[in-house]
């Protein structure tokens, strides 16, 4: 969280309609070396950002802190639940099975023999040396 909202000081964010849901984020990627500014849409309501990572990771990305920092919202509402303590305490409540000894696993034979494939040998550098009797 803190990596994306350093990332988004170099950002400006505005507002489309009033309802303060969906913004355009100006990314300013250096404008001094002539590269041109980048704009992502950010949908407050649908957690969406077009940088994608606000729905894959369901996490805040450095957009929607622009976004939010700009008009003063609370960033932590838009994390999902997975990221709470509790979730965390559920997920690892489960108990996991005692493996046994790695001596008594079952080893399976395997379903063909291995042939070794001859043009993918190294080839020794130099001349070949030739040895008859």
């Amino acid at each position: 969280m803190k990596e994306n909202a350093q990332r988004a000081k170099s950002m400006n964010a505005e507002l489309y309609p009033r309802n303060l849901e969906t913004f355009r984020v100006k990314k300013y990627i250096g404008c001094w070396s002539g590269i041109p500014p980048r704009f992502y849409g950010v949908d407050l309501r649908n957690r969406r950002c077009e940088c994608g990572m606000f729905q894959t990771l369901r996490y805040p990305c450095a957009h929607v802190v622009a976004a939010c920092a700009t008009y003063n919202l609370n960033v932590e509402q838009y994390i999902d639940d997975v990221y709470t303590l509790e979730c965390t305490l559920h997920i690892w409540s489960n108990e996991f099975p005692v493996l046994r000894d790695v001596s008594t696993w079952e080893v399976q034979p395997p379903a063909f023999k291995m042939l070794p494939y001859r043009s993918l040998r190294r080839r020794v550098k130099g001349r070949p040396i030739i040895m008859r009797i």
